[in-house]
């Protein structure tokens, strides 16, 4: 399995010479199952527009592209009207939740974004085939064994959390997430022994003073999480649109000092698991 970052940045997108080396992109990320030559996607903040310019001149096909939602804030969905791949006729593309939401319709989520008020192309007229689907906490998707975790985050329905058990390997996604009353035993028991752990940590301890209750980690918290469920790898995302590329240099030596196998995650870097 390979994981690639197309957006690391959590909240709103930035710019500028201070960002070049994390990245100003929001939420997105590309999941590849090798054996079976899938790819998965998690997010469709910003990034996803360049993952979708990837994907079309690498010339992927596949008979559908799955798109996994953490939650439906504004920046893990306003790259998807820019997703290349939605606008070919003959690609069917999947829009997907799971937990127990309450999601009453789906796809209205996207034709509101996308009505003709906010953006000049409606989802009908992109072009490809949409299906929706919300599924249960655990699936077994093209082979893989997906499960999903509430977590807390401010908004009604909250996010969720994602592991991903396939080809021997296990991957946990926990992004938009608040440990608000001390660390979520539940989601150290759902990451336990991970071969690597994706999880939010947009603040320092001190900022979260200040955030309490918007609905994210810290970096001590994502570290002791990591050591908790004793996984093998942990790399940090949804970096704060005021973290530049030095500060979140200095955040990297700090948990390096504690979890050693830590790192940032970067746009554009890629993973094996």
């Amino acid at each position: 399995m390979k994981v690639k970052f197309y957006g690391v940045r959590g909240s709103l997108p930035v710019c500028g010479r201070e960002f070049e080396k994390y990245g100003g992109n929001t939420t997105c990320i590309k999941i590849l199952r090798e054996k079976v030559n899938r790819i998965a996607v998690l997010d469709a903040g910003t990034g996803i527009r360049n993952l979708g310019k990837d994907l079309m001149a690498e010339g992927v096909s596949q008979n559908i592209i799955n798109i996994f939602f953490s939650h439906f804030h504004w920046d893990h969905i306003q790259g998807f009207p820019f997703f290349g791949p939605a606008y070919n006729p003959e690609q069917k593309i999947g829009i997907h939740t799971m937990g127990k939401r309450k999601i009453t319709n789906l796809k209205e989520i996207f034709t509101t974004q996308m009505q003709k008020e906010y953006f000049p192309i409606q989802l009908e007229k992109m072009g490809a085939q949409f299906y929706f689907f919300s599924h249960g906490d655990k699936e077994t998707i093209h082979g893989a064994n997906v499960k999903s975790i509430s977590q807390f985050h401010k908004f009604q329905g909250g996010s969720y959390g994602f592991r991903v058990d396939d080809e021997n390997v296990s991957l946990v996604v926990c992004t938009d997430i608040e440990h608000i009353n001390g660390i979520d035993k539940n989601i150290v028991k759902f990451a336990q022994g991970a071969d690597l752990l994706i999880h939010d940590g947009q603040y320092t301890p001190e900022e979260y003073e200040k955030f309490k209750g918007w609905g994210h980690s810290t970096w001590e918290q994502c570290v002791e999480i990591a050591i908790m469920a004793k996984v093998k790898r942990l790399i940090i995302t949804h970096h704060d649109p005021d973290h530049n590329d030095k500060f979140l240099d200095s955040i990297e030596k700090k948990c390096k000092k504690i979890f050693p196998d830590t790192m940032l995650a970067k746009e554009g870097m890629e993973i094996s698991v």
